[in-house]
């Protein structure tokens, strides 16, 4: 009920603010490999009421927006201490002192004002641009009490796309495997790391979560009856179906746009890649080697896809063209290459190889073959997989000792810790979207 009344104020309510066009702006170009952060102040959100609960809100709402915009890497959140005005003096609008900003080395401005009556919030909220002197993009929602952070990821969003072009990953999800005691379970966050859920519970062996392009099926293998079967799950009710071919079935890809699958089977000896339905049937078989092919990665078309196979004698990167047949070889540096995430965009593939007795992620250019190694010196770093909007990444890494799930930006900056929680965290799969249910 919460996320249809939002909806439908966002849809109301906005229009009562002007809203610059994207075409006029553009302050981000994610491909810069130098990009430079925009240094942004936010004041703290001004609420219309002493209650002190409403006070805690607009003070939770405002820090909520600061550590979201901080999350995607382009930003340099300038210190409120060193603000010279109240906001409260700024919110007319055409009344700011731009220069008071500006001389504090604030390229963007965002003010909000919230008000609160019984269980319905309002939040009005404004980017400006101090150097131009004007607002970039204005919006107010009306929403329950409890929506404020999907208000909040609405409005980051907006941000995002004014500024890139692209919404970003503010509607996206998570899904990796945490170990819990004797089993490996698979868990759902938000892109921050809020509100883990798990998706598994079933104190078995899942492993290698896949999400579809959509948002609404999980693929994944599971030990549930004792041997590696691969399960195809709705994420909101858990129907669907299981592959339970003799050997393994493992290492789901979904096919863009499209409720068919890559997996790869063993039924028939080694371990090669079979296009299947999202209903479990198999469609055709996509390699034919002597040796291994696993974990395929579709292009962003549908067109190709990237996989590992030790053909050459040690596990590396290959593509597969789906019209022509024809695979060639991708990676030729290092000598045990795995994992490949293919960019949302189409240009890059992530992978994890082994360098100097431990694992990193490279990137690799796929028409030039130009890399770009994204860790260093930091143990063991897996499993990566790209964020919607191809501005980050996400991956496993051992530098704390287990396990964990941490999140950089496309060209390796900016490395942190997604979440902690107890056990490992492996294998994570960033959603290219998530339905609101």
């Amino acid at each position: 009920m919460g996320i249809w009344f939002v909806c439908i104020a966002l849809v109301v309510l906005s229009r009562f603010i002007p809203m610059a066009y994207s075409s006029e702006y553009d302050y981000i170009d994610i491909s810069n490999p130098f990009l430079k952060k925009i240094p942004i102040a936010i004041p703290p959100f001004i609420v219309e009421s002493f209650d002190q609960t409403h006070k805690q809100v607009a003070a939770e709402s405002s820090d909520l927006l600061s550590s979201s915009l901080e999350f995607t890497g382009y930003f340099k959140l300038l210190d409120r201490g060193a603000f010279l005005i109240d906001p409260n003096t700024d919110w007319a609008g055409q009344g700011i002192e731009f220069k008071n900003w500006t001389v504090t080395g604030a390229e963007m401005l965002i003010i909000g004002r919230v008000s609160i009556q019984d269980t319905i919030i309002t939040m009005e909220l404004r980017l400006y641009d101090t150097f131009k002197e004007r607002m970039i993009v204005g919006k107010r929602y009306k929403g329950w009490l409890g929506d404020q952070r999907k208000i909040i990821h609405r409005f980051c969003s907006e941000v995002i796309y004014v500024l890139t072009g692209d919404r970003g990953v503010f509607n996206s999800k998570i899904a990796f495997v945490t170990k819990k005691k004797a089993s490996k379970e698979i868990v759902i966050c938000e892109f921050d790391g809020h509100n883990p859920k798990y998706f598994t519970n079933n104190k078995k062996i899942n492993l290698t979560p896949a999400w579809s392009s959509d948002g609404k099926w999980i693929a994944y293998t599971s030990y549930l009856r004792g041997r590696p079967d691969l399960y195809i799950r709705h994420v909101k009710d858990k129907h669907g179906t299981v592959v339970s071919k003799k050997g393994i079935n493992t290492t789901p890809a979904w096919v863009p746009g499209k409720f068919s699958l890559a997996a790869t089977l063993s039924f028939s000896g080694d371990p090669e890649i079979y296009l299947l339905t999202g209903s479990g049937k198999i469609i055709k078989r996509l390699t034919r080697s002597y040796g291994i092919d696993v974990s395929p990665s579709w292009s962003p078309d549908g067109k190709k896809f990237a996989f590992v196979s030790n053909r050459s004698g040690s596990p590396q990167i290959y593509i597969k063209d789906m019209e022509s047949g024809r695979v060639e070889r991708l990676t030729y540096e290092g000598n045990y290459n795995t994992s490949p995430s293919w960019s949302p965009k189409g240009d890059r593939i992530a992978y994890s190889g082994m360098n100097n007795g431990n694992f990193d992620i490279f990137v690799i250019d796929v028409n030039t073959g130009a890399l770009l190694q994204l860790t260093a010196n930091q143990r063991d770093n897996e499993s990566p997989s790209w964020s919607p909007d191809g501005s980050l990444i996400t991956f496993s890494t051992t530098r704390e000792g287990p396990s964990r799930i941490y999140v950089m930006t496309a060209i390796g900056t900016d490395q942190r810790r997604l979440l902690a929680m107890e056990g490992e965290q492996t294998n994570p799969d960033w959603s290219q979207s998530a339905p609101n249910y």
